[in-house]
Protein backbone atom coordinates (compact mmCIF):
# COMPACT_ATOMS: atom_id res chain seq x y z
CA UNK A 1 0.00 0.00 0.00
CA UNK A 2 1.36 3.13 -1.24
CA UNK A 3 0.52 7.11 -1.75
CA UNK A 4 2.79 8.82 -3.81
CA UNK A 5 2.32 13.00 -4.21
CA UNK A 6 3.69 15.48 -6.86
CA UNK A 7 2.89 19.07 -7.78
CA UNK A 8 4.52 21.03 -5.14
CA UNK A 9 6.80 23.75 -5.89
CA UNK A 10 7.43 27.75 -5.95
CA UNK A 11 4.71 29.53 -7.11
CA UNK A 12 4.03 33.77 -6.32
CA UNK A 13 1.07 34.75 -4.54
CA UNK A 14 -2.08 34.85 -6.00
CA UNK A 15 -1.08 31.73 -8.06
CA UNK A 16 -2.59 28.16 -8.13
CA UNK A 17 -1.27 24.29 -7.64
CA UNK A 18 -2.71 21.26 -8.20
CA UNK A 19 -0.97 18.49 -5.51
CA UNK A 20 -2.23 14.71 -6.67
CA UNK A 21 -1.54 11.84 -4.47
CA UNK A 22 -1.07 8.05 -6.42
CA UNK A 23 -2.81 5.10 -4.88
CA UNK A 24 -1.61 1.62 -5.06
CA UNK A 25 -2.25 -1.50 -3.70
CA UNK A 26 -5.82 0.07 -2.40
CA UNK A 27 -8.66 1.20 -4.19
CA UNK A 28 -8.91 4.94 -2.81
CA UNK A 29 -12.64 5.24 -3.44
CA UNK A 30 -13.05 2.96 -0.45
CA UNK A 31 -11.80 5.95 1.69
CA UNK A 32 -11.68 9.00 3.24
CA UNK A 33 -8.75 11.32 2.13
CA UNK A 34 -7.18 13.65 3.91
CA UNK A 35 -4.96 16.16 3.25
CA UNK A 36 -2.47 17.72 5.90
CA UNK A 37 0.27 20.05 5.97
CA UNK A 38 2.79 21.07 8.10
CA UNK A 39 4.57 24.30 7.99
CA UNK A 40 8.59 24.93 9.84
CA UNK A 41 7.96 24.45 14.06
CA UNK A 42 4.25 23.87 13.29
CA UNK A 43 2.16 21.13 14.26
CA UNK A 44 0.39 18.94 10.96
CA UNK A 45 -3.10 20.18 10.41
CA UNK A 46 -5.76 18.81 8.83
CA UNK A 47 -6.83 20.93 5.80
CA UNK A 48 -8.84 19.15 3.98
CA UNK A 49 -10.87 15.65 3.85
CA UNK A 50 -13.29 13.85 1.49
CA UNK A 51 -15.52 10.70 1.64
CA UNK A 52 -17.96 9.49 -1.05
CA UNK A 53 -20.63 11.86 0.27
CA UNK A 54 -18.95 14.74 1.65
CA UNK A 55 -15.88 17.10 1.70
CA UNK A 56 -14.96 19.44 4.95
CA UNK A 57 -12.10 22.13 5.05
CA UNK A 58 -10.66 24.06 7.72
CA UNK A 59 -11.33 27.63 7.69
CA UNK A 60 -8.26 28.95 6.57
CA UNK A 61 -8.73 27.55 3.50
CA UNK A 62 -12.25 27.10 2.65
CA UNK A 63 -12.86 28.57 -0.83
CA UNK A 64 -9.51 28.26 -1.55
CA UNK A 65 -8.80 24.61 -1.63
CA UNK A 66 -10.34 21.79 -3.42
CA UNK A 67 -10.03 18.36 -2.73
CA UNK A 68 -11.10 15.78 -5.71
CA UNK A 69 -10.86 12.20 -6.82
CA UNK A 70 -10.12 10.34 -10.51
CA UNK A 71 -11.46 6.52 -9.32
CA UNK A 72 -10.66 5.36 -12.57
CA UNK A 73 -6.82 6.52 -12.18
CA UNK A 74 -7.00 5.38 -8.35
CA UNK A 75 -6.09 9.34 -7.78
CA UNK A 76 -6.48 12.61 -5.37
CA UNK A 77 -6.42 15.92 -5.91
CA UNK A 78 -5.96 19.17 -4.00
CA UNK A 79 -6.89 22.10 -6.09
CA UNK A 80 -5.01 25.12 -4.00
CA UNK A 81 -6.19 28.58 -5.85
CA UNK A 82 -5.15 32.61 -4.50
CA UNK A 83 -2.33 30.59 -2.46
CA UNK A 84 -1.18 32.78 0.24
CA UNK A 85 2.68 33.02 1.52
CA UNK A 86 1.10 30.96 4.64
CA UNK A 87 -0.03 28.55 3.19
CA UNK A 88 3.87 27.28 2.40
CA UNK A 89 4.39 23.86 3.93
CA UNK A 90 4.86 20.38 3.49
CA UNK A 91 1.88 18.73 2.01
CA UNK A 92 0.59 15.32 2.98
CA UNK A 93 -1.93 13.34 2.01
CA UNK A 94 -3.49 10.30 3.98
CA UNK A 95 -5.50 7.71 3.19
CA UNK A 96 -6.22 3.68 4.79
CA UNK A 97 -3.69 4.32 7.58
CA UNK A 98 -1.09 5.64 5.05
CA UNK A 99 0.52 8.51 4.75
CA UNK A 100 1.90 9.96 1.27
CA UNK A 101 5.57 11.05 1.34
CA UNK A 102 4.92 14.92 1.11
CA UNK A 103 5.05 17.70 -1.28
CA UNK A 104 6.93 21.01 -0.64
CA UNK A 105 5.04 23.96 -1.67
CA UNK A 106 6.66 27.39 -1.16
CA UNK A 107 4.27 30.40 -1.80
CA UNK A 108 6.87 33.64 -2.43
CA UNK A 109 7.67 36.70 -4.80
Amino acid sequence: VQLVESGGGLVQPGGSLRLSCAASGMFLSAHTMRWYRQAPGKERELVAESGSSFSNYSQSVRDRFTISRDNARNTAYLQIDNLKPEDSAVYYCYAAHTWGQGTQVTVSS
